[in-house]
């Protein structure tokens, strides 16, 4: 019996490293974008861009049809225009931004400035509109998936040379910005995260999008000498401290199990 509990002991601490790495590498990723998420920019309308602007990715529009501005503009992927693909990266984004919508907030920050502010992973809620003035930082705790929603009952505005960034050199894909209507990115703005507005969105001279993407339901895109998404470079996944003395506990445990059971 005694080396029957000693073997179920060891087992039961082998499967302990596996659970915790388990729960390090996901996250609770809500927010699918489906075949959006291979889109730098994708509007409901047209797309419109002046200048050199640069997207890392595909561009698509559905069910309007114009794209203007590429060339100067260059473009990574494809450009879908009013066809099948840029449909479905459509229905996609709009399942994304009712799940966004629909998540359980973590935060109310409606009527405060993005500014200014270190935010952990987490649903933050504004009522209506939401604004960006200086610099927002996402602290993601050492976990490149954590997961950042914000919920945004009206318009997102940014200041210019205003930015958004990670506390940490890890970038996070998974950061959304769920907006009811329509974004707007002020000059010379350095943004992270999934913009998906119900309506329109708009990025001023120089703004840039790092880690990220701009999606629009029903509007336009406008952009005027842009950067957007490439940034998503941080994968590491080492596990934090606290993570590591867990694993180190339980193989420990396991070899000195190992080493009484040989005794027997």
């Amino acid at each position: 019996m005694k080396s029957r509990a000693i073997r179920w002991l060891a087992l039961s601490f082998l499967a302990l490293p596996l659970l915790v790495f388990s729960a390090f590498a996901t996250s609770d990723n809500s927010v699918k974008l489906g075949t959006a998420g291979s889109y730098a920019v994708l509007a409901g309308s047209t797309v419109t861009n002046t200048g050199s602007s640069v997207l890392n990715g595909n561009l698509g529009v559905s069910p309007g049809c114009a794209v203007t501005g590429f060339p100067p503009g260059s473009v990574s992927g494809t450009i879908n225009a009013c066809n099948s693909a840029a449909a479905q990266a459509q229905r996609d984004l709009t399942t994304a931004y009712n799940a966004a919508m629909g998540l359980s907030r973590t935060a109310t920050l409606t009527g405060k400035d993005l500014g200014g502010l270190v935010l952990t992973p987490g649903v933050y809620f504004f009522a209506s509109s939401a604004q960006l003035t200086g610099t927002l930082t996402l602290n993601n705790l050492g976990n490149p998936n954590a997961l950042f929603v914000f919920q945004i009952g009206s318009t997102l505005t940014t200041a210019s040379n205003s930015s958004v960034i990670f506390s940490s050199s890890l970038t996070d894909p998974n950061v959304y910005w769920q907006v009811g209507s329509s974004a707007t990115l002020g000059t010379t703005t350095s943004f992270q995260g999934n913009i998906l507005a119900y309506q329109s969105i708009t990025l001023n001279t120089g703004a840039t999008i790092g880690c990220g993407s701009a999606l629009a339901i029903n509007g336009a895109v406008t952009l005027d000498s842009n950067v957007i998404g490439g940034g998503c470079n941080g994968k590491s996944t080492v596990p934090e401290p606290g993570t590591l003395g867990m694993l180190g506990t339980g193989l420990a445990i396991l070899a000195g199990a190992a080493r009484r059971r040989m005794r027997i």
